[in-house]
Parts: C-alpha cells; structure tokens; sequence
C-alpha cells in the first residue's frame, strides 16, 4: 500500500523500519482500490474449496469426509464444479460408485452451492 501510494504512514513505530519504510502504528488511506479479481467473478472449483465449503464433514452421513464425489459421475458426463461437487467419506462414495445419489437410494444432506470467497480465500 504504501509503495503503490495508497496509504500514507501517521503513526510509526519508534525505531523499527521494512525495509526502507518505518512500520506503522497507523496508516491513512489516500484512495480505495476496488479488488475487481475478487468481486468480478466467483471462486475458482477446487478440491480444497468443496472440502472447506462443506466444512469437512460427508455429504451424506456427516462423517469426515476425504474424497470429494461427483452428483453426477464424470463417467455420464458430470462437471468438476461446485454444483455438481460434495464432499463424501470413503465408504459412502464407494457405495455411491458411478450412479447418481437416487440411483444409489442415497440422499444428499446438503444443497451445493457456489460458496463466497470469504469461505475459501483465507482459510
């Protein structure tokens, strides 16, 4: 912030200098820069982001989920995304196998949903 002039130090610690800037006690803000990467579009698919959405539990016992299992199998032409994504425990995904939830007489303990990025970004 400082380098790109977005923020101008007030306040600095006595002493203490990164690199060649004094470290703030308190900083102004000169201008608001909008994220646009951030609020333009919606979170990438990731294995890591359905296991942090769905809080690391089964999508169909609440067990501790380890694999992440496709609604519809990518075998009938499935897509790796977050609405066609949840997270599954070992046994129920190998109950699952290459059927859809119904097929396999299983029922879906949560709604897949695009999840915000404060959920997966910094976490």
């Amino acid at each position: 912030m400082l380098v790109r002039q977005v923020a101008v130090v007030e306040e600095v610690v006595e002493g203490a200098t990164f690199g060649t800037f004094p470290v703030p006690r308190v900083l102004r803000l000169v201008r608001y820069v909008t994220m646009k990467w951030r609020y333009g579009r919606t979170p990438s698919w990731s294995k890591r982001g359905v296991h942090l959405r769905e809080n690391g539990r089964c999508a169909y016992c609440e067990r501790p989920g380890d694999t992440v299992d496709h609604i519809v199998p990518v075998s009938r032409g499935g897509p790796s995304d977050w609405l066609n994504t949840v997270l599954a425990c070992g046994p129920c995904n190998n109950r699952k196998r290459d059927r859809t939830p119904a097929e396999a007489g299983m029922r879906l303990l949560v709604t897949p949903r695009v999840p915000p990025w404060g959920e997966v970004l910094f976490r």
